[in-house]
């Protein structure tokens, strides 16, 4: 199978993109893996697929694999990717555009400085619909990480997030806890673990490790379940700065029961074609 695709990229979090609106495209997990691979494919964190419509008042279908060929529910930096991918392939003429997602619909919108803005929805903090296994419903919970008890909040951005507040983000054991906190028990669906420093009331810092792809330059949902674990905790106020390894986001968040609002960067590397079995 010949397979043509362009590589982007937010944040340094990269994808490879295709277009399935007018043909569709046989992806098992095997070919998503070897699409992911760095040395022999062509290497990305997530895959992400565009789809015709499925539901009346939405634009597109947007579905993502993680490297390990796990299909996903949402990608926030791969969801501006998809705005400008969309406008630059000629797909839609529209800036702003409905989008439905496995987690529900979202709203990218591609503004006229390049950079873009994402309605990612409202949040989710009620433990059993994260999903997180817990008795309580506290904002701060503490979790049991091999020989050692870690602070968490648990957040749904459409996907799950446990986002714990670090003193230096450089110095945190992501790789270790990361991949740890990744398959723990209480997260029946598998979780993105994020490690927050706070810098002042408008700035943060961050690192996750994401769910099937392990620690990447940059998480647009996690920085969005970052912030939201800020303001819940009153340590941030809207809007918030977040630092990642890949660059800067800006959320900003109202409180309970209203969306948060992303916006940040999506860059087009290069186009391809790659061979598959």
């Amino acid at each position: 199978m010949k397979l043509r695709f362009t590589k982007m990229h937010g944040l340094g979090n990269d994808f490879v993109v295709i277009d399935a609106t007018r043909t569709q495209v046989d992806l098992t997990p095997a070919r998503v893996k070897a699409i992911a691979d760095r040395h022999f494919g062509v290497g990305c964190d997530q895959l992400l697929v565009v789809e015709p419509a499925t539901q009346p008042g939405v634009d597109f279908r947007y579905r993502i694999f993680n490297a390990d060929g796990g299909e996903v529910e949402q990608c926030g930096n791969g969801a501006r990717c998809f705005v400008r991918f969309v406008h630059d392939k000629g797909l839609t003429d529209k800036r702003e555009i409905r989008v439905e997602t496995k987690s529900g619909v979202i709203a990218p919108c591609l503004r006229e400085d390049g950079l873009v803005t994402v309605d990612m929805g409202v949040p989710e903090l009620t433990p059993a619909k994260v999903p997180f296994v817990s008795d309580s419903d506290a904002f701060v919970q503490p979790l049991q990480v091999g020989e050692t008890t870690v602070a968490i909040t648990a957040v749904s951005m459409g996907n799950p997030h446990a986002v714990q507040v670090v003193a230096d983000v450089d110095a945190a054991p992501v790789a270790e806890q990361g991949a740890l906190i990744e398959r723990h028990p209480r997260f029946p669906a598998r979780v993105n673990a994020g490690f927050l420093q706070v810098v002042d009331a408008n700035r943060v810092r961050l690192r996750v490790f994401e769910r099937g792809a392990g620690e990447t330059l940059a998480c647009g949902t996690g920085a969005c379940a970052a912030v939201v674990t800020g303001i819940v905790r009153n340590l941030v106020v809207s809007p918030v700065r977040v630092e990642t390894r890949g660059g800067e986001l800006e959320i900003a968040w109202d409180g309970p029961g209203t969306p948060v609002l992303m916006t940040g960067p999506a860059v087009t590397v290069f186009e391809g074609e790659m061979s598959l079995d």
